[in-house]
């Protein structure tokens, strides 16, 4: 070719290169956290039926709800009208259904409506019995109208529910109500839900079961008096409200909880008496006779013990058949389930080092179902018919989650997700299908319809608005590393300016979180804070993420180095990290940056503190300044009390390294966070003041610790950005 034409060729390349630059959109905070244009759709109020066939779909829009029935084979179109608009219709008014659950029989709908929150997990709501053969809508208790936790009895005779406090039954059949409880008392007594601390910590609400026969309800019963008390103030008013709720912080009294039996055909009440224990962590029946599975922990949280309640006799029987005990803490899940013959569990432990699917016998005999060097994550349910237990794992690494099944001999497993990539499930009634929720790193959740043995039956969901909206936006490639940090290689991903040039020298804008329950490197769509770091690639900075010693999915020795010293070593590999950046021929080493939220909050004040030499800059939203501050069950867990490990809680505190800040230093905290309280912001803030260091703060009237709400997530990012943009 003629040199004239490839110089003409060249021109017209860059030409055409800058015309597509500049016609690519630009990000802004308003687009993400103000307009929300990134926001992924989901596949919300699937549930599969008995017949195995077909499934039923919520639909919820301006004019109300409906409920659409689909098969699973042929799923194709808006589906069968179920229930329709109008015939969610009360006293003149269309109800906007929130969930909604089937009786045994699939006859009747228990609805859920007007959900209020009051913490992370727990609500109060107004609930629906709608009869599928008459139509009939009737309220489930016209007198206790904000209730919480209805259920259905298993043979949908009854609905048990809990409302101030109190543990209710209605009789559908008889149409009349029981109260089971009468002692209910706010910041006192709690029956048949939980403490604050317990939904927290324990990631459990509903603290009452139905027994198989629908005849027995067993119940936590939780006498917080002598707990202290924790007050919010809300803001508005002349004067302001106060909030006052009950909340264990480490060292301090818990709630005495115990445990109780219900039997609805005498009318009586039984105590299970129980070994010395803290905690119930857990309760579940046998799907097959009336025994009772509970599970206790000591005060360290590293002794869980199983006992087996037989309530068959007039006078219960209560044995403990197996405890696991460990030198650290043991785990609390939701994976076990009792195999249909009401003699062996299937349960996950650590006990080998890396969490593993087992069946426990009420004999005590444990037999491993999975081993490897990996994690298993979910129990997602077991087909006894079939034999296969269906799990999620990191067997293809810590930043994978994939979809498997084994039979429950250990052998015959099976991948039914991709490889690679992050998966969830949601199986149907008879684990003969189930939705999966599939993403990666650039790519948004697609929702397709799987049958058991992984094959696709039909696409849900795959959000081609959201990827055509992508497409507008010149978007740079997560990639994934592994960094070396003090204590070994550590997982990282990095995103590289949109212009990036070796050449040139970048600042470096590091995202943590670093603590327990929690990992930020995954390869999984990461919404709004993906395209806030796309922003920040778009402002010139290169943005990093690392997970340090302490996080998931790389078994128990990495997940627990951290005993007793919370902060210590994470800051040692953020700071490996930081070193590591700084070598780097493109970065900056003077302009390394770090933020975090929670225990990322926390993380990053020690960084700017104990750590002040390696950054330039931190931003702290909502942290934990001194575990002192925090709640009893998390804090102890992996600290055990302030009294026990005075060192470990102060070595480690922002709080005793003020000295040394440095750097600029933004602390951000919402004034009703009922988790992460105020007073850590307000401690660290009056520490700084007395070492006379210069700091900037802000504080979010009446927000908790998710800081949302209006325009407030808009706001407190468009600061983050702002404080970036001046001082990195």
């Amino acid at each position: 070719m003629h040199p004239k034409f490839k110089n003409l060729l060249s021109i017209a390349a860059i030409v055409l290169i800058i015309n597509f630059s500049f016609g690519q959109k630009q990000l802004s905070i308003e687009t993400i956290w103000k307009n929300y244009e990134f926001s992924e759709k989901g596949y919300p109020g699937f549930s599969g039926l008995k017949d195995g066939q077909h499934f039923t779909k919520l639909n919820n829009d301006k004019d109300g709800s409906s409920i659409t029935i689909h098969s699973y084979t042929n799923h194709q179109g808006e589906g069968k009208v179920l229930v329709s608009k109008n015939e969610f219709e009360f006293n003149g008014k269309r109800l906007t259904v929130d969930d909604y659950e089937f009786n045994e029989d699939e006859n009747k709908l228990l609805l859920l409506t007007n959900r209020k929150s009051i913490y992370r997990r727990s609500y109060t709501a107004n609930y629906y019995v709608f009869d599928l053969k008459t139509k009939k809508l009737d309220m489930l208790d016209s007198l206790h109208l904000e209730s919480t936790l209805a259920c259905f009895s298993p043979d949908g005779s009854k609905v048990a529910y809990v409302n101030s406090n109190n543990l209710f039954i209605k009789d559908l059949v008889l149409n009349q109500i029981k109260q089971i409880t009468t002692d209910g008392l706010k910041n006192s007594i709690i029956n048949g839900t939980t403490d604050w601390v317990y939904e927290e910590e324990f990631s459990i609400t509903k603290g009452f079961e139905w027994s198989y026969d629908s005849k027995k309800i067993a119940f936590l019963r939780f006498d917080e008096s002598n707990v202290k008390q924790s007050n919010i103030d809300y803001y508005g008013k002349s004067y302001p409200t106060i909030y006052t709720y009950k909340y264990p912080k480490a060292g301090e009294e818990n709630s005495k909880v115990t445990a109780h039996l219900y039997d609805l055909d005498k009318g009586n009440m039984s105590t299970i008496e129980l070994k010395e224990y803290e905690y119930i962590p857990r309760l579940s029946w046998s799907p097959i006779e009336n025994v009772l599975i509970l599970q206790t922990l000591n005060r360290h949280q590293n002794e869980l013990t199983f006992y087996k309640v037989d309530a068959r006799l007039s006078n219960l029987s209560v044995s403990a058949f197996y405890t696991e005990k460990s030198d650290t803490y043991v785990e609390i899940d939701d994976n076990l389930r009792i195999l249909s013959n009401g003699k062996e569990l299937i349960r996950t432990s650590e006990a080998t080092g890396y969490n593993h699917i087992y069946k426990l016998t009420f004999h005590g005999i444990q037999q491993p179902i999975t081993s490897g060097n990996w994690d298993v994550i979910d129990v997602y349910g077991i087909d006894e018919n079939k034999g296969f237990v269906y799990y999620s794992s990191a067997e293809q690494g810590p930043i994978n989650k994939g979809i498997y099944k084994i039979t429950l001999n250990g052998k015959g497993k099976k991948i039914l997700s991709p490889t690679l990539g992050h998966s969830e499930a949601e199986f149907a009634k008879g684990m003969n299908y189930f939705v999966l929720d599939y993403s990666n790193s650039s790519t948004p959740s697609v929702y397709e319809l799987k049958n058991s043995d992984g094959k696709t039956i039909s696409l849900l969901e795959d959000n081609r608005t959201l990827n055509e909206k992508l497409k507008e936006y010149t978007l740079v490639k997560k990639e994934f590393f592994q960094i070396n940090g003090t204590g070994g290689m550590l997982n990282a991903w990095i995103m590289k300016p949109v212009d990036f040039d070796q050449k040139n020298k970048y600042p470096v804008f590091i995202h943590v979180y670093g603590g327990p329950g929690h990992n930020t490197v995954s390869d999984a769509w990461g919404s709004h804070d993906y395209m806030f770091h796309q922003l920040l690639t778009q402002k010139g900075y290169i943005v990093v993420s690392v997970d340090p010693r302490g996080t998931l999915y790389n078994g128990a020795k990495h997940k627990k180095a951290t005993y007793l010293q919370m902060g210590k070593l994470e800051l040692e590999d953020f700071i490996s990290t930081a070193k590591t950046l700084s070598n780097l021929p493109y970065v900056d080493a003077a302009r390394i940056g770090i933020q975090g939220w929670s225990y990322g909050g926390f993380m990053s004040s020690l960084a700017i503190t104990k750590g002040s030499e390696y950054f330039k800059t931190a931003i702290a939203v909502a942290p934990v300044t001194n575990w002192r501050y925090y709640d009893n069950i998390y804090t102890e867990r992996f600290m055990r009390t302030p009294q026990e490990n005075m060192s470990g809680y102060d070595d480690n505190s922002p709080i005793k390294y003020v000295k040394n800040l440095k750097g600029k230093y933004l602390l951000i905290h919402g004034t009703a966070d009922d988790n992460v309280h105020f007073q850590n912001a307000m401690e660290l803030t009056n520490a700084l003041i007395q070492a006379n260091v210069q700091f900037e703060q802000f504080s979010y009237p009446n927000k908790n610790h998710g800081i949302y709400g209006g325009n407030t997530r808009n706001h407190l990012y468009q600061m983050i950005l702002n404080f970036t943009l001046k001082n990195l």
